[in-house]
């Protein structure tokens, strides 16, 4: 199985490198090529071959990861590709904009091409631990975020307990309230018949855990902490595996939207801190 990269200036693919051709976790998937500007500003040596262009690798791989850190680059990239009827993993966060996730959703459907997306934190040991057959009454998560990134402000970090949050729930996503201060920003929102809390912290000077509290339906309270080591990344790439060769989407597609959503409600005009 030859795979395929769409940037490179994000951490995730050292990870992915070491997953695929170093360790071999992927089975006989190996990462052949990779899609990046030379000299664009982020952009390094791999040591593999490299194509200009994302549609450049169309023909020469298998399947794709999309690894631009700005989410509001991936439409661009993983459209062609998904027209082409490659599965598609694109790295967190899916896009900045709700139309953009639309359109690679219609895209995928339209080309039967597998299409997925998430934080990482939401494949942990610690999260899935959490998940139960019966709906919570609550959920609360916490983690850090960055306003000023330049690569799509809160979207970057805040995916992660946006995720962790929802993929303990069940349901549509209503309308999110959001309160700001000048150091954090919280979001609540009810999906399906759970309340929902997002907390996102800007994380400075102290380091913000993340942090997932559940409150079930008797009740009782359970909380969890989710450890990012060295091979965190991995249960993630299990699942886009898992996918590429059953062409099963791991996440279903309106849950895709319900995270691009619930972010770009938290990102509307005045959510940036001060």
């Amino acid at each position: 199985m030859r795979i395929g990269l769409v940037g490179t200036e994000s951490t995730h693919v050292d990870h992915m490198i070491r997953y695929c051709n170093v360790e071999g976790r992927g089975g006989d998937a190996r990462i052949v090529a990779v899609a990046s500007q030379a000299g664009s500003a982020g952009e390094r040596d791999v040591g593999l071959p490299v194509v200009p262009a994302a549609e450049d690798l169309i023909g020469l791989v298998d399947a794709v990861v999309v690894t631009d850190r700005h989410g509001a680059r991936h439409a661009a990239h993983a459209l062609p590709l998904l027209a082409a009827g490659l599965p598609v993993l694109v790295d967190k966060p899916l896009a900045v904009s709700v139309s953009d996730a639309e359109a690679m959703i219609r895209t995928a459907e339209r080309h039967g091409a597998p299409l997925t997306s998430y934080s990482a934190l939401r494949w942990l040991p610690e999260v899935r631990a959490l998940i139960r057959d019966a709906v919570p009454t609550a959920v609360a998560a916490t983690g850090p975020v960055d306003p000023d990134s330049p690569d799509g402000g809160i979207h970057f970090y805040g995916v992660h307990p946006v995720e962790m949050a929802l993929t303990l729930c069940r349901g549509e996503l209503g309308a999110v309230q959001v309160t700001r201060t000048r150091d954090a920003i919280v979001a609540c929102a009810a999906v399906g018949r759970t309340a929902v809390t997002v907390t996102m912290v800007r994380p400075a000077p102290e380091r913000v855990p993340f942090h997932l509290a559940v409150v079930a339906e008797d009740c009782s309270l359970a909380t969890a902490e989710p450890v990012l080591d060295d091979h965190y990344l991995y249960p993630g790439l299990d699942a886009f595996f898992a996918m590429v060769r059953t062409g099963v989407p791991p996440v279903p597609y309106d849950e895709l939207l319900r995270s691009v959503r619930f972010l770009a409600a938290a990102a509307e005009p005045g959510a940036h801190l001060s």
